[in-house]
């Protein structure tokens, strides 16, 4: 689907007119935005617009790392939105000249929508992002880094109830909780340094610091995208202290369990010394002969038990 909006000399905004009708002559700008385009419609950007067949090819082959590219009197940005419900980076592709902005991008995305609407909505106001191209696709690369941010918040919120949890759970159960928060922050890192690091470009590019009055804004984009990378190495940070500490407490727990158990053998390895004794089918043995011998020995091996154990507990080995 190939959607349009342009800008008229009044400041009017016209939307929906077909491609083949828009008359550059007759505005100041336009956006062309190409969601989902098929085959015919992706052949437009050759066709009509004439972009240069690398940029064209990039656009054809998802995904792409976001950059920054200049042909001739367009540059050629690569963005990523991010699918909240995969936290999978989507591309989408800006051309972006003096008098119009082209956005492509294979999947329907809630954040060009609401860009449109802004657009449509404050156009006729002469704000400095209404004049022209570049601020329109600011609108829009601000609306893709502000989606980023529930995801994480969302993150930092099961984090925080990790960190309240008592030593009930299960520790593989909570270690799984981790590991799997840390797949997802790595998701999150993957599309949001790289995307840090295209606006870096773009804020130090000779070629887009020629609209220098939108460098403010595009430096608002640059301080979120750098908000961000902070809070997601923080959550990184966290998740590492989290997983060291569920393993200390599991291995605090094997020590435990390790030492009842050894406790237990030392207590009956003399017991199991006489038991064996005793069993030896051995006719000259005093003891055997004896009315008392049987209780004799039991009491002796219960009085042996009560005084290892009391000893143990005065090492310290219940503590």
């Amino acid at each position: 689907m190939i959607r349009t909006l342009a800008i008229g000399h009044d400041h009017q905004v016209t939307v929906g007119k077909p491609l083949d009708q828009i008359v550059m002559e007759d505005y100041i700008w336009m956006w062309v935005d190409f969601s989902e385009p098929t085959d015919r419609e992706t052949e437009l950007l050759t066709s009509y617009f004439h972009f240069h067949p690398l940029a064209v090819e990039d656009c054809m082959h998802v995904l792409q790392r976001p950059k920054l590219d200049y042909y001739e009197d367009v540059q050629f940005l690569v963005v990523h939105a991010l699918n909240v419900d995969t936290l999978a980076a989507e591309e989408v592709d800006m051309f972006i000249s003096a008098r119009f902005l082209v956005t492509y991008h294979h999947h329907e995305l809630e954040e060009l929508d609401q860009a449109w609407e802004r657009i449509v909505q404050h156009a006729n106001e002469r704000k400095i992002w209404s004049r022209g191209p570049l601020a329109a696709a600011y609108t829009v690369m601000d609306k893709l880094v502000d989606n980023y941010f529930p995801s994480l918040f969302m993150i930092e919120d099961e984090l925080a109830e990790l960190e309240g949890l008592g030593g009930r759970e299960s520790v593989e159960e909570l270690m799984k909780q981790v590991f799997d928060l840390r797949g997802r922050l790595l998701k999150l890192r993957r599309t949001i340094v790289p995307m840090r690091d295209l606006m870096y470009r773009v804020l130090n590019s000779q070629h887009v610091q020629g609209q220098g009055d939108h460098m403010a804004y595009f430096t608002d984009i640059y301080d979120h995208l750098l908000k961000l990378t902070d809070m997601l190495e923080a959550d990184r940070e966290m998740t590492a202290d989290l997983r060291d500490s569920y393993i200390s407490l599991n291995s605090n727990r094997m020590n435990s369990i390790m030492k009842t158990l050894t406790v237990i053998t030392t207590v009956f390895m003399p017991l199991t010394l006489i038991a064996g004794i005793y069993g030896m089918n051995f006719s000259n043995m005093p003891e055997l002969g004896w009315k008392y011998g049987y209780f004799g020995v039991l009491f002796f091996m219960f009085l042996l038990s009560v005084a290892m154990v009391v000893w143990f507990m005065r090492r310290g080995w219940f503590k």
